[in-house]
Formats: structure tokens, C-alpha cells, sequence
């Protein structure tokens, strides 16, 4: 018994094609980023999707309904999932905060822990999404040997994917920017009860807390052209 778990990031937006940062602010998918997430839906089709969920920001949430179309499913938008709050630097190129801010970037990309002046730390961006797939654990039975597609950005889904597999804070670095329409995957199975070695493995009420994560892929997906490597 398992549950599998596909976190994709939304299609490029002209944010993204210009390298400004985003974080909270409300950005459009660019008419890229709509083929983007025409083929996500196509690539998904068969992945067994039974539900999807995503961030209530635009460019999540209008990825996540173009693959509903083509998926026949309905989207939950969650507020939670949203991108990291990038404060003062939302809005600026990369170029202009490191002018008004010197080598702040760089401490941000390596201590997850540290957050843009006004902005949220990724350790706080997973305490905040973690509580999402929980609650889908706890609430969602169906999800038994199906998949849940969650729709969010780049930032969010690094730091929710860490969390899951229980990686230290410090080793949140170990993953790439995840590119425009392309996902982490995970699975979800109970913990091994070494009292009772020849039970039944399957989720239930009783056990569903204590589920074991375990991390099948990131960066997945077709190549695509012009899709920015980190969700600024």
C-alpha cells in the first residue's frame, strides 16, 4: 500500500522570463508558460491523479486548472502552498538586490534558515505546507495507491520536499532549481511495525502520522525550452 505524492511547479511567467523575483506577488503565466502547462497535462494523464491541489496564487493555480481540464479533475486552491515571501526583494531583479543588498543572496541560497529583509525563511515555508499533505494523509483515504498532484512554485516545493524526507535544514541545498512545469515525486508508505512483522501493510487511522516518505525524483519532466532554473 502506498500513496504517491507529485509537487510540480507552475508554467514560466514573464516575471520569469525576465528574472525578477516573485514570491507573494500575483504574476501571470506568459503564453510560454500556458503551452508549458498544456503539455504537463498531457505528460500527467497517466499518472493515476486523483486529486490536485494547489497554491491560490495565479500562475499555480491556472497551471493546475489547465491539467485539471485535461485530467477531468477539480483544483483545491490552498493559500499555504504559496511561495516564499520575498519581503523587500519582491518585484527587483537579481541584479538589483545584489546591488542594494551585497551578498545577501548568496547567504539566503545556503542557510534556509535566513530570510529576505520583510520576506520568510524556506524552514518557515515548510512548516507552513507541511501541514497541507498532512492533513490529505489523515483525510484523504482514497489516496491509496493513487496520486495527489500539488501545484505550487519552485521555492515552496524545495522546501516542502525536504521536510517530507526529513532532511536537516542545512542540507536543503542539496536540490537544484526545479524548472518551469516540472516536478518532485514522492511516495508515501506506513511504517514497518516490527511487532507485528506479518500484518497487513496499509494505512489507517492509527498510522497514517507515522508514514514513511520516500523520494523517487526531482527536476522531472520533458525539456523545456525558456523555463527559468529557480522561482524568482
Amino acid at each position: 500500500m502506498s500513496r504517491r505524492l507529485i509537487l510540480i511547479r507552475h508554467g514560466q511567467t514573464v516575471y520569469n522570463a525576465t528574472g525578477r523575483m516573485q514570491g507573494h506577488l500575483d504574476t501571470q503565466l506568459s503564453d510560454e508558460g500556458v503551452r508549458q502547462a498544456e503539455s504537463a497535462g498531457r505528460l500527467l494523464e497517466d499518472q493515476g491523479i486523483t486529486r490536485i491541489i494547489a497554491s491560490d496564487l495565479s500562475r499555480a493555480r491556472v497551471t493546475a486548472e489547465i491539467v485539471g481540464k485535461r485530467l477531468g479533475l477539480d483544483v483545491h486552491a490552498d493559500e499555504r502552498l504559496r511561495e516564499t515571501n520575498l519581503g523587500e526583494w519582491q518585484g527587483k531583479t537579481s541584479t538589483e538586490v545584489d546591488v542594494e543588498y551585497p551578498g545577501a543572496r548568496a547567504i539566503w541560497r545556503h542557510d534556509p534558515t535566513w530570510a529576505p529583509p520583510g520576506g520568510e525563511s524556506r524552514v518557515e515555508v515548510a512548516q507552513r505546507a507541511r501541514p497541507v499533505i498532512d492533513e490529505l494523509m489523515r483525510e484523504y483515504m482514497e489516496w491509496d495507491d493513487n496520486t495527489v498532484l500539488v501545484v505550487a512554485h519552485g521555492g515552496a516545493i524545495a522546501a516542502l520536499t525536504c521536510h517530507l524526507i526529513a532532511l536537516h535544514s542545512n542540507q536543503y541545498q542539496l536540490l537544484s532549481g526545479l524548472k518551469n512545469t516540472h516536478w518532485a515525486q514522492l511516495t508515501a508508505r506506513p511504517a514497518f511495525d516490527p511487532q507485528q512483522p506479518h500484518a497487513p501493510v496499509q494505512f489507517t487511522a492509527d498510522n497514517v502520522e507515522g508514514a514513511n516518505w520516500y523520494f523517487d525524483g526531482w527536476n522531472m519532466g520533458a525539456l523545456v525550452v525558456g523555463g527559468s532554473g529557480a522561482d524568482t
